[in-house]
């Protein structure tokens, strides 16, 4: 299947000169969504994951289907105070400032095996974050997926160490 057939591009949002990659299209199209799940799940293989780790809030989308479809549990993580227990957090450095995720203190066991997803990638910062989160938890990265790489921008090489996989490449 033609995946970028299904990923609007929306110049100038959000600011001036951003080219947005816009998968709504894609999450409409009940053959469309079906196929990129399956294409995702196929990056895993048959690997044991115990948890999938999604990152807020596009990484909600695909997240619990692939935690549904390997039988494993799904772990939002979000931007500071979005939890409502006990969290721990990382901050990292964006292209101006930077931000903080939290994670729940008891979402990932100690030797838990992780995938974590996120619809895009693009520097890289926020995956970084949260395979830090997971590992200062306990848990092994198992493999990180994406729905789409923004090349240019090199998340790739914020992610040295881990295994990455992406669906699509722009």
């Amino acid at each position: 299947m033609d995946f970028k057939s299904y990923v609007r591009n929306i110049p100038n949002y959000p600011k001036p000169g951003v080219d947005f990659k816009d998968i709504t299209p894609l999450l409409k199209d009940p053959e469309a969504l079906k196929a990129a799940s399956e294409a995702l799940l196929a990056f895993v293989g048959d690997r044991r994951i115990d948890k999938v780790v999604g990152m807020e809030s596009r990484g909600f989308f695909f997240g619990p289907i692939l935690a549904i479809a390997l039988k494993a549990g799904f772990v939002p993580v979000r931007k500071a105070g979005k939890l409502p227990a006990e969290t721990i957090s990382n901050t990292y450095d964006l292209e101006y400032g930077s931000d903080t995720l939290e994670i729940h203190a008891d979402a990932i066991n100690k030797g838990d095996r992780v995938l974590v997803h996120d619809d895009v990638l693009a520097t890289g910062g926020t995956a970084r974050a949260t395979c830090e989160l997971i590992e200062a938890l306990g848990g092994v990265v198992v493999q990180c997926n994406f729905l789409l790489e923004l090349k240019m921008l090199q998340g790739n090489q914020r992610l040295v160490g881990y295994e990455v996989h992406s669906l699509m490449e722009y």
